[in-house]
């Protein structure tokens, strides 16, 4: 007869908490099918399925809800037994600054798997519009945040790159040659510059018709068909277009989600939470 590993046990506990596969991966830094193998294999080593599917998501089966509390015993005591009996346990202090939108979800799964694994690291995180992160971590007031840039300089290390475009909503089309109604970002950003500098140089009169702090503010508005917006084509969904073209837009420059660190030297907690967000960003979802 097989034994359950832990680990199959960990990658068991972490989707049905997260409720889906890919969420799950996320919490574990592993891909999408490496995931999804283990849940196969932890199937068959029990002879019965332990998830079933539900929309784009899973729900335990009555075997998976009769071992959940078993696997989270299981690995909490494992997680406790190791913190004790380990002579590198991570301590000190982070504070660390993420953006309020864009890549929120991943970087707060990627907190609180760090939480459970470093659990001596008194974390203090800041969510919010992250353009003032790089004088923060100038000032100190910072010790590691992830931010956006256009153009990342030697200090900050890419995680992600997102190109961008201009987007309308489907249920809606703009003339081409009227004055264009146009959502943007309110805060002095690269976002808004991006944008201000695609108008322009397209040449056609445009007007601001709705501005906002935040990603999803821009998306609100060019949904409800209010206005045009520059996004990122990670945002596209269904109900959106690209109008690049339509409308007469050259191409737009890459967003970039970048980490960088404060210039005094590299902690324990610092170097920790850089090799768990590193880690979390290779995952292909």
């Amino acid at each position: 007869m097989e034994a359950l590993d832990s680990d199959l046990l960990r990658t068991f506990v972490a989707v049905a908490e997260a409720g889906s596969v890919t969420d799950g991966a996320a919490r574990i830094y592993r891909s999408q099918s490496a995931t999804s193998l283990q849940i196969k294999r932890l199937e068959t080593i029990l002879g019965r399925p332990v998830f079933a599917r539900h929309g784009r998501g899973v729900v335990l089966s009555d075997t998976g809800r009769t071992l959940l509390p078993v696997a989270k015993d299981v690995t909490a005591r494992l997680d406790a037994v190791l913190r004790d009996i380990s002579q590198d346990a991570v301590r000190g202090k982070l504070r660390l600054g993420i953006p309020d939108d864009h890549g929120r979800t991943k970087l707060a799964e990627i907190i609180a798997a760090f939480t459970r694994h470093h659990p001596e690291v008194e974390l203090d995180v800041t969510c919010a519009l992250s353009t003032n992160f790089p004088e923060a971590l100038a000032k100190g007031a910072l010790d590691l945040a992830i931010y956006e840039v256009e153009r990342p300089s030697r200090y900050e290390e890419v995680l992600y790159e997102d190109p961008t475009c201009w987007v309308a909503s489907a249920r809606r089309s703009f003339p081409a040659d009227e004055s264009l109604p146009v959502a943007l970002f309110d805060h002095a950003c690269w976002w808004r510059d991006a944008a201000v500098t695609s108008l322009n140089a397209r040449g056609k009169p445009y007007r601001t018709v709705y501005s906002s702090q935040s990603v999803a503010g821009v998306i609100a508005a060019v949904e409800a068909g209010v206005a045009v917006g520059l996004l990122g084509r990670s945002s596209l969904h269904a109900g959106l277009v690209v109008v690049n073209d339509t409308l007469g837009f050259e191409s737009t420059p890459s967003s970039k989600l970048v980490m960088a660190s404060s210039e005094q030297k590299e902690t324990e907690p610092q170097a920790a939470m850089k090799g768990a967000i590193r880690a979390a960003f290779l995952v292909k979802a």
